[in-house]
């Protein structure tokens, strides 16, 4: 296609936009509140997934809490014991006086609030890693089972929680997505099918003098794809607004909160560029089957 041609093409597209400019503000205006939505649903399930991920990660260990009265030598039999069961990978002590060390370490400017204490309150610790989550419960049973151990402390059931919730809000989030690109590609449609409507007589006129189905199709494909990347673009904006919002206000409001979350929370410049990618796709994507629908309906072409 020559250059006139693709002039042409592009100025006839731009003056359909215009002419037509409240309903391809709609047709912009609902790919936005589509992609804003997938978006935010994507954002969910990425900080879902991730929590979970880190959780089950950092959980993959067992804390088992040693009686107060057990003894030195009782103390050093569990280490040995505890490291002959099956799905156990390591086994490490940690005194009760580091175990309060640590956690006037975690607390940071907060940790005064323990200087009060008279005596320590935590117990001698086993931590035992396990070489796959799915082995706990079994060596749970036996870890209980071993004289001196005051209490066994797991959080599998914390991470399947998590998984659980990431699974609902994506069988709920896609049935959403998939309503909300229907009604997209619909107000498309039936955008372009008016700028068809008003240029049938000249369509008409092209097709009698041997235009190409291309260059007859062209400014409509082009009109479609410009008010999807429009419509994306404008997501894009809001949502990484909207997330980098979110996370200044945690950060302003809850400090200690959200430096314990930092591992957890997806940043900006993690999903930025994979998010456009997938946002510009989308919103080029409806464009062109919203362009296609109007065409395949209205012109014998």
């Amino acid at each position: 296609m020559n250059l006139k041609k693709t002039k042409y093409i592009f100025k006839q597209a731009f003056k359909s936009i215009w002419r037509n400019r409240m309903m391809g503000l709609a047709s912009v205006g609902s790919v936005m509140a589509v992609l804003i939505i997938l978006g935010f649903i994507l954002l969910i399930v990425l900080n879902i997934n991730n929590l979970a991920l880190v959780t089950k990660e950092s959980f993959d260990e067992i804390a088992v809490y040693i009686d107060d009265d057990a003894d030195i030598e009782l103390i050093k039999q569990m280490d040995k014991d505890f490291r002959q069961i099956d799905g156990v990978l390591s086994v490490g002590f940690q005194t009760k006086d580091y175990a309060l060390l640590k956690l006037k370490s975690d607390w940071g400017d907060d940790a005064s609030l323990l200087d009060g204490l008279k005596e320590n309150p935590l117990p001698n610790t086993y931590i035992v890693q396990l070489t796959d989550v799915e082995n706990s419960d079994r060596v749970i049973k036996r870890l209980k089972q071993h004289d001196g151990v005051e209490e066994v402390r797991f959080y599998k059931d914390a991470v399947n929680s998590l998984i659980s919730i990431s699974d609902f809000i994506k069988r709920v989030g896609s049935g959403l997505i998939i309503i909300l690109l229907l009604i997209s590609i619909f107000i498309i449609s039936n955008t372009i099918k008016i700028t068809v409507l008003n240029r049938r007589k000249e369509i008409e006129l092209m097709q009698y003098i041997g235009a190409t189905n291309g260059y007859v199709r062209g400014p409509f494909m082009i009109e479609g794809v410009i008010l999807g990347l429009l419509g994306s673009f404008a997501a894009i904006i809001i949502l990484m607004m909207g997330y980098n919002y979110f996370i200044e206000y945690l950060a302003g409001r809850y400090v200690t909160l959200l430096s314990g979350l930092s591992g957890y929370i997806v940043g900006l410049d993690m999903i930025l560029m994979d998010l456009t990618i997938i946002f510009l796709t989308i919103g080029i994507g409806i464009g062109i089957l919203g362009s296609l629908i109007s065409l395949k309906k209205f012109l014998s072409i």
